[in-house]
């Protein structure tokens, strides 16, 4: 007798992380964690993508089984021009980091990097109050645009902000209004006197990167630090934050945090971020 539709074998759900390299990437490492804890039949693989080729790519993916994928560098705003969909947030960005492959095929892309770095920063410091003084910001590129949305949407009076070329800063000025108030590069250090939230978004200070040269005395011991960079967990920025006596954020959960709702679309199931994720995706 012939195998009926109701007991055919539903597809194992496939989601990528999309970059060019993406070797480097802790995603597979990370979604794998969340897939295994939760027994869920399920592949998260890394696909190495270079960028003549993502259009061909993305519109094979659904028809291959895909429910969605993460893009990272150097795929993050080519993404929003081939997506159907693209979310009000990822517009206001300038970039997609989350897809997902709807079943009428259509590609719908969103930014979970500004809610990765809030929900981060609340797990690591649950008494943190946005709006009580302004944040800084250090460094103008994708990552920090994504910072700078997400600090106004959560209250901060006044964000400022300082880019090694000024005109990024100056765009996001243009783009995200009054509260957002530029320094000079040469004047970065400033910018921290009074700053009660300040977040290096810049590679610098990375392993095998330049270091942040950007002086941190004017900062007060009332402020919280964080960094984007997560190799080294601890940054040079942010012992010598601790040194003056700040409470330190490092960037690590804010990867695993980013990863939450695209996990929860593709999978069915809101993933947890606790020490355990974190052990896997620094092992």
């Amino acid at each position: 007798m012939p195998e009926t539709d109701s007991a055919a074998p539903r597809n194992t759900p496939l989601a990528a992380v999309l970059g060019w390299p993406i070797a480097h990437s802790r995603s597979p490492r990370l979604h794998g964690h969340w897939l295994q804890r939760y027994g869920i039949a399920g592949h998260y693989v890394p696909l190495p993508v270079m960028p003549e080729h993502l259009a061909e790519v993305l519109r094979a993916m659904p028809r291959m089984g895909f429910v969605g994928a993460n893009v990272t560098i150097p795929h993050k705003e080519s993404v929003l021009a081939l997506a159907d969909v693209v979310t009000d947030r990822a517009a206001l960005i300038g970039a997609a980091n989350t897809l997902i492959f709807r079943p009428d095929g259509k590609i719908h892309a969103d930014n979970t990097d500004g809610y990765g770095f809030i929900a981060n920063i609340r797990q690591m410091a649950p008494d943190w109050i946005p709006d009580l003084g302004p944040a800084a910001v250090i460094g103008a590129g994708g990552a920090a645009r994504a910072v700078v949305a997400s600090l106004l949407e959560s209250g901060v009076p006044e964000l400022r902000i300082a880019n090694r070329t000024r005109i990024r800063a100056e765009q996001i000025k243009a783009e995200f209004g009054a509260k957002v108030v530029v320094y000079d590069w040469a004047q970065a250090g400033n910018m921290l006197e009074g700053a009660l939230t300040v977040v290096n978004a810049t590679s610098m200070g990375m392993a095998g990167k330049e270091a942040l040269r950007v002086p941190l005395d004017a900062l007060s011991p009332d402020a919280l630090a964080t960094d984007l960079v997560y190799t080294p967990l601890m940054t040079p920025f942010l012992v010598e934050a601790q040194a003056r006596g700040c409470r330190v954020v490092d960037g690590l959960g804010m990867l695993l945090h980013q990863a939450a709702p695209g996990f929860e679309r593709w999978f069915g199931r809101r993933p947890e971020v606790d020490e355990a994720l974190r052990a896997a995706v620094l092992a």
